[in-house]
């Protein structure tokens, strides 16, 4: 129960203080497991970007702004329908 609370709480914190492009990073890096167990799943389930609009909390056309910046840059690749995330998305959300 203390782990849920915690998890809350970032994600109200995330919420205020974050831009959604910080936002969306943090929920890929999330749906890839990074940072958990020793090998982080690196191709998340088929997810729909109208989906990651509300789980973010922006609209449609901007997780699709970002996820081309994304894959532009690397960070992301769709791979058969599915995304794969890169251990370098992590830059930006730690980026100011």
């Amino acid at each position: 129960m203390l782990d849920r609370n915690v998890r809350i709480e970032q994600d109200l914190i995330n919420q205020l203080f974050n831009s959604g492009e910080k936002r969306l990073a943090r929920t890929l890096l999330l749906l890839a497991r990074y940072g958990k167990h020793n090998e982080p799943v690196r191709l998340i389930p088929p997810i729909s970007q109208g989906t990651l609009a509300e789980m973010v909390g922006t609209t449609r056309s901007r997780v699709n702004f970002f996820m081309k910046k994304f894959t532009r840059l690397g960070f992301v690749e769709l791979v058969d329908g599915r995304v794969r995330v890169d251990n370098s998305l992590l830059t930006v959300v730690l980026h100011d």
